[in-house]
């Protein structure tokens, strides 16, 4: 089982090399000690969606020097306007990566808009703040590696620019709102927006755009890739690629619990409280001493950490009646209005989406890929989807979930390629 924890703690979401040792940087509730630049100016300056409120050169922890610049390229920390789910502005931070390998396809150079896995849910995990470092270790069980780097630089080595978005509250104050449907896809196209608006990167301020995520990475992407057509309808979105999305947050909750990864579900609870506050009192109805000491717990930890301390634990033994958090909120009509408004397949897609899920998927159901490619395609949409038939490997472990990842990489990064040379998109509807 400790290999199993391991390994999913590097990948969830999940990859690799360079070690620094590094305290925290914050917690999802304060402001950064690492430096100011992750509190936002109060209050925020007017301005639209995407505006850039500040910027500043970031070192990459896995770069080396070039005759013409950095390899795989120069990184520069972004603060930049979007919006939550409340359609309140906010500011969100994110890193952008203008590449140094030449772009040879057709038109201007296209950016990727990276939307990360699982991070956490303290600042400290951001992986604007990650990429910084690689890996970090905060005694006795806080590791963390930026998994995402393995995307990232197999995009940039395409001459694509490359952003990564943080999301609402991952470096900066407040809780992140891990799983939120509207403050993700909001997240995702005002990264986009950001990094087209910077001065002096060798992407051009309407360029073809991609989004591309995986696991919490894949909703938010799947989530920005519905929503761009009414948010950034002037955004030239050419395709996504949504890996396990968690569409529905209500069979993910289901399907997480007891596995390593049960931590996320106190992620999510924190972040809707953030949120939607009027679930305060719903919760402190139903979550016993044991479970308010497992969100405050999570709210501070990487991914690594959590699934340390929380993972293969159930539901149960946080709830007052002892039933699995699921049931609970099933018969909570307030909880079943807040889940369903996050559900991923209720709006259409404006370009082409590519859905990769595993048949054995032990944290993110493979059905609700399915479910979400059949809601796109009855709407019209252009959709592949793309299942790994992997076996069931120790269910329970992320095994189901990460091998599907590595597997899918080729694939996801091919079609990406597609679209940017005007490949007409395949379709399986």
């Amino acid at each position: 089982m400790c290999s199993a924890v391991a390994v999913s703690a590097v990948f969830i979401g999940m990859a690799n090399p360079v070690a620094s040792a590094a305290p925290p940087s914050g917690s999802s509730t304060g402001s950064t000690v690492e430096s100011d630049f992750y509190v936002p100016p109060s209050p925020l300056p007017a301005g639209a969606p995407g505006d850039v409120i500040r910027s500043e050169p970031s070192h990459l922890a896995l770069s080396v020097p070039g005759i013409g610049g950095p390899l795989p390229g120069a990184a520069t920390r972004i603060m930049y306007r979007s919006t939550d789910s409340n359609d309140d502005a906010n500011a969100v931070t994110g890193t952008y990566i203008d590449p140094a390998a030449p772009w040879t396809g057709p038109g201007p150079r296209p950016l990727v808009v990276l939307a990360p896995g699982t991070q956490g849910q303290g600042d400290q995990c951001a992986p604007s703040k990650m990429l910084n470092n690689l890996i970090t270790y905060t005694p006795p069980l806080g590791f963390m590696v930026e998994y995402e780097v393995l995307a990232a630089y197999a995009l940039l080595s395409q001459g694509y620019g490359v952003v990564i978005t943080d999301y609402e509250g991952l470096g900066t104050p407040g809780a992140h709102t891990y799983v939120n449907r509207a403050s993700e896809a909001h997240a995702v196209l005002d990264a986009a927006r950001a990094a087209q608006n910077l001065q002096g990167t060798k992407i051009s301020e309407d360029g073809p755009v991609a989004a591309y995520g995986y696991s919490q990475g894949g909703g938010a992407a799947a989530a920005a890739a519905e929503l761009a057509g009414e948010y950034a309808p002037e955004m030239d979105l050419v395709g996504t690629y949504a890996g396990a999305p968690p569409a529905d947050l209500k069979q993910t909750l289901e399907q997480v619990d007891g596995t390593i990864l049960t931590g996320v579900i106190g992620y999510t609870l924190n972040g809707l409280l953030n949120s939607d506050p009027g679930l305060q009192p719903i919760v402190d109805e139903n979550i016993n001493d044991a479970g308010k000491a497992m969100l405050n717990l999570v709210a501070n930890q990487c991914v690594g950490e959590t699934i340390l301390n929380v993972g293969l634990h159930r539901t149960n033994e946080y709830t007052k009646t002892g039933e699995p958090l699921s049931v609970v909120l099933d018969r909570l009509p307030v909880a079943q209005e807040i889940l369903a408004k996050n559900k991923i397949g209720m709006r259409t897609p404006n370009a082409p989406v590519l859905i990769q899920s595993g048949t054995s998927d032990d944290i993110v159901p493979h059905g609700q890929a399915v479910g979400l490619a059949g809601d796109w395609c009855g709407k019209g949409a252009t959709v592949q989807l793309s299942a790994a038939q992997v076996p069931a490997i120790v269910p329970g472990s992320g095994a189901g979930h990460l091998i599907p990842d590595i597997l899918g990489l080729g694939e996801a990064q091919n079609w990406i390629k597609d679209r940017f040379y005007g490949v007409p998109a395949p379709s399986n509807c």
